[in-house]
């Protein structure tokens, strides 16, 4: 891996100010104030939000509260997508502080998926963190990590302690140099304008002969409305940890420096902002 130790600190340290407010047909017994809070863009909403869960709480009977959920203007919020893919998906262009919505009724069942624990987000995390290290090693580096090492990558992101994190995950995105990269490269790609949850393809960093794939060559071919032809107008934006990366940057750089903690880059296809 390239030494690009800043960047990597700049991902994970990424913060998204957001404004909660209780929906306003939750019963309370007096009137619920807004919680603020910056989340942590590497992280799980239902991972960061317990402070959030206890100051609506207060202001609730016990009988009233049931499994806690989120949404922003109507959708509700996937909890096993990562804090900055749902931002930049569904919120990129609105003003900060992102506004979410908590409720404690009413659960859609048919949206999101239950979340009783954080031992249901551990085993979230570590199946994609496999799932991407099959993509990229045929699942060698992560067969040959102890327990503890699974469990110290857990942890670093539970508890926001970078150098705990990479100290495992720098492994994981380490290749022999005689390859020029991964095997494959974990990512997925999400866009507002289709009912398809995301595209997931198999494809290399390197090309046959040798030339580096980029960003622009693998939206060509898996996503090919997310590219402007050359002669017209930029229609999509590609937005990876809130930022526009160029079409020519090598997609080996990007996955071991832009990639979330589950080991998969991220990317959202969001409409281009009119003026």
């Amino acid at each position: 891996m390239t030494d690009d130790k800043d960047v990597l600190r700049d991902v994970w340290f990424g913060r998204i100010p957001t404004c909660f407010t209780l929906y306003q047909d939750e019963i309370t017994e007096r009137e619920a104030e807004p919680y603020y809070l910056l989340l942590p863009r590497v992280s799980y909403l239902t991972l960061v939000t317990d402070k959030v869960k206890k100051h609506f709480q207060k202001v609730m009977r016990q009988e009233d509260i049931s499994e806690i959920w989120f949404e922003y203007e109507g959708t509700p919020l996937k909890w096993h997508y990562p804090i900055g893919l749902l931002f930049d998906l569904l919120a990129s262009i609105s003003a900060l502080p992102w506004n979410i919505t908590v409720h404690f009724k009413s659960f859609p069942e048919k949206d999101l998926l239950h979340c009783p624990s954080k031992d249901v987000i551990e085993a979230h995390f570590m199946s994609c963190v496999k799932e991407a290290d099959a993509l990229k090693h045929k699942s060698r580096v992560i067969s040959d990590m102890q327990r503890k090492d699974h469990k110290q990558l857990w942890m670093g992101l539970q508890n926001d302690r970078f150098d705990q994190f990479w100290t495992i995950n720098r492994k994981l995105i380490e290749y022999p140099p005689e390859e020029n990269g991964f095997r494959y490269i974990p990512f997925r790609i999400y866009q507002t304008t289709t009912e398809r949850p995301f595209i997931q393809k198999l494809f290399r960093p390197v090309a046959a002969d040798g030339q580096l794939h980029t960003l622009g060559d693998l939206l060509r071919e898996v996503c090919p409305s997310a590219v402007a032809p050359e002669d017209g107008e930029k229609k999509s934006q590609v937005m990876i940890h809130g930022i526009e990366p160029l079409l020519e940057t090598p997609l080996q750089w990007l996955s071991e420096h832009l990639s979330y903690p589950d080991n998969f880059l991220h990317i959202s296809i969001v409409p281009q902002p009119t003026d």
